[in-house]
């Protein structure tokens, strides 16, 4: 195990009805917020309603601003940010998923910088303040509510890069199961891929083997987020499985499962970023296709933790090692299958011929994240396998 510091400042109130306790955390930071916000299922499924009684309550004027994509823009992101300096609000209420709360992120950082918000998302400048944040999570599968990061797409330069400072943990972040029991079937499934994807990334590309509690805990997580899904997909207000998940997709992004574990890269979600820069595909749904390309391409070099993994969460035990690797991709593919996520480009939408382009606009990001060996041909090699 390697040497490392784990602090998460965020504050968790789990559990059913909580949301009616948005008004009150929202109060400790200020009188007014901005209350981002998605598109119009918050305010179909009465969430809104329930969420602003609460503010009124709580003596907290707020600021309507949604219309938050599924994958967040630019162009939105800095309408949010004039609002949040021309209404001079003191705190950020975001309610929805990790799309809203990665946008909210970006406002409250940028609410309090001179500059163009983007400057963030190029290391043109470093995130040192933002206004407080409370989240009010209604999709259980980014860990957003519980980390210090967040994405954006830039739709002009097609690049969906990532924002990153201490400032951007959200205060107090309420999980109340219950508000995640409209989430529609194929939305379940995105989220399960996604907190699954978040789980293995730091798990397969650590060079450390000595990291026994780290893998326990991912191969268990993983387990869980399965039997969840699976769960949800043929019951979508199982409140145990409902709360499971939000628990769990909450662990599997806060810093904890890759404590101790030495340097990591994310290798999917870099490639991934491509996909739904371009062709605006759910994150959850791209990295559907593009996880188990990866885990054939990188167990064919280095097939140990792959092996562990298909006799771990896949019950695999037979073969060699090198089978068993390769068994784990095969085996993950098959369950993104059984659950309705797309498993290549086609199912996608992405034409094939495309990859040229995809793996170029991959390789900003790869330079980006200092991740040398990915070159554009590399890359290619790994989308073909998703064709």
């Amino acid at each position: 195990m390697q040497p490392f510091v784990f602090h998460n400042p965020t504050k968790i109130d789990f559990g059913a009805g909580k949301v009616v306790k948005a008004g009150k955390a929202t109060a400790e930071f200020g009188k007014k917020a901005l209350l981002v916000y998605g598109q119009n299922s918050l305010k179909k499924t009465g969430i809104f309603d329930r969420i602003t009684a609460s503010l009124k309550e709580a003596g907290v004027e707020y600021v309507e601003f949604g219309g938050v994509k599924s994958n967040p823009v630019l162009s939105h992101t800095q309408e949010g940010v004039e609002l949040a300096k021309k209404e001079n609000v003191d705190v950020i209420l975001a309610a929805g998923g990790g799309s809203v709360l990665d946008e909210a992120k970006a406002i409250a950082a940028g609410a309090l910088y001179d500059g163009d918000v983007w400057d963030f998302f190029i290391d043109k400048a470093k995130v040192e303040q933002a206004l407080p944040l409370v989240t009010v999570l209604t999709l259980a599968a980014t860990g957003s509510e519980m980390n210090c990061g967040g994405v954006v797409t830039n739709e002009k330069t097609q690049q969906k890069f990532n924002i990153f400072g201490a400032p951007l943990y959200p205060r107090t972040s309420i999980l109340d199961p219950e508000l995640t029991y409209s989430v529609p079937s194929d939305y379940t499934a995105y989220a399960g891929v996604d907190a699954i994807s978040h789980l293995i990334e730091g798990y397969f590309t650590s060079t450390d083997t000595e990291t026994p509690l780290q893998d326990r805990f991912v191969e268990g997580t993983v387990k869980v987020i399965k039997g969840a899904t699976e769960r949800l997909l043929r019951r979508g207000d199982d409140p145990d499985a409902r709360a499971n998940m939000m628990w769990a997709s909450t662990l599997a992004l806060n810093g904890l499962s890759t404590a101790g574990i030495g340097s990591y890269s994310m290798p999917n979600h870099m490639i991934e970023h491509s996909l739904s820069a371009m062709y605006d595909i759910h994150h959850g749904a791209g990295l559907s296709i593009v996880i188990p390309a990866w885990m054939a391409y990188q167990a064919e070099r280095d097939p140990q933790k792959f092996a562990r993994f298909a006799n771990r969460v896949f019950r695999c035990s037979g073969g060699s090692t090198a089978e068993r690797g390769l068994y784990a991709s095969d085996a993950m593919r098959e369950w993104f299958r059984k659950i309705g996520a797309p498993i290549d480009l086609s199912e996608g939408d992405i034409p094939a011929e495309d990859i040229p382009a995809i793996a170029e606009n991959a390789t900003m990001l790869a330079q980006k994240w200092g991740l040398e060996e990915y070159t554009k041909d590399v890359i290619i090699d790994i989308l073909k396998r998703c064709d």
